[in-house]
């Protein structure tokens, strides 16, 4: 399947920044200002292997730029915000609150996909007045894991030691040389248009599952890092007191479907909005993601 191995250019109105970390990691975004009356900022996290291109459909067409500041990154090590360092929950988090500060923001809503709710959710655990509000879209909770994912959350630590072996050689000069970034926009596009469209839903599935893509344009040691930050432990939902509205792929996903509607149950101002999709909403039901976050901003913060 072809892609565009270049990101994409800001969208019209967009403007790329960058901001250069106290570790001397650059870390990219784009950003557009609300064309009306400005009612808040919304910040789009991305998920694993991912990068913020996965978020230009929606940046373009959205309604919520009337109204609201609207802010996408490349999530360190992803993107052009490259490096084959450390990174995990912690260290996005923190990079998300430098991000704030930088932009003068006092407060944002938080739109996150599966590692990019994680990261929503950490953030709100670790700050909570900087937060007005979080969209989760299949944020993965280790209390509702499946049956198959369950032993493999307990399991995943044991790779840390390869994570730290992969990175000792990237540092004696064992590595890619270059590693291309792709433009998921045209990914997605191409996927609904050769696959989805006929019918080829498991196809689709095996291919965004595997990892042998992501590995084409990620590093290793990131790789596995990411899936074990993926399954980490975050705050449970009666400690997060913003409202907050989960949105679940009714399909296969990294979770039980059941005990999610449980659990999003226990968030003080918990929303759900259930998806029929698969772990990928934002590839296979774009305007359908779209619209229910639409709706629920602007129903809570307009």
């Amino acid at each position: 399947m072809d892609t565009l191995d270049t990101l994409s250019p800001p969208l019209p109105g967009e403007t790329a920044a960058r901001l250069t970390l106290s570790n001397g990691v650059i870390l990219h975004y784009r950003r557009r200002p609300a064309s009306g009356t400005r009612h808040g900022v919304v910040i789009l996290l991305h998920g694993l292997a991912s990068n913020l291109t996965r978020w230009s459909e929606f940046v373009e067409h959205t309604a919520l730029q009337e109204h609201f500041d609207i802010l996408r990154l490349d999530l360190r090590g992803h993107g052009d915000s490259f490096t084959r360092g450390r990174l995990g929950l912690r260290e996005w988090s923190e990079d998300l609150l430098v991000l704030l500060d930088r932009e003068g923001i006092d407060r944002a809503i938080l739109v996150g996909h599966s590692l990019g709710a994680q990261v929503a959710i950490h953030f709100a655990g670790r700050h909570p007045s900087r937060v007005a509000g979080l969209v989760l879209i299949d944020p993965v909770f280790r209390g509702a894991l499946t049956r198959y994912w369950r032993p493999v959350a307990w399991l995943l630590p044991l790779a840390w030691p390869l994570v730290w072996l992969i990175r000792g050689l990237n540092r004696l000069g064992l590595r890619r040389r270059h590693i291309p970034v792709r433009d998921l926009r045209r990914l997605d596009e191409i996927t609904r248009e050769k696959l989805l469209s006929r019918g080829k839903q498991e196809e689709m599935i095996a291919r965004y599952s595997s990892p042998r893509p992501d590995l084409e344009y990620f590093p290793t040691a990131n790789y596995l890092a990411e899936y074990l930050e993926l399954l980490r432990a975050v705050p449970e939902p009666q400690a997060i007191p913003m409202p907050v509205v989960v949105m679940l792929s009714s399909g296969i996903t990294f979770t039980d479907l059941d005990r999610m509607r449980g659990l999003v149950g226990r968030f003080p101002a918990g929303e759900l909005v259930e998806l029929p999709s698969y772990h990928w909403p934002l590839t296979e039901k774009p305007r359908e993601v779209r619209a229910a976050i639409e709706e629920w901003v602007m129903r809570r913060f307009q």
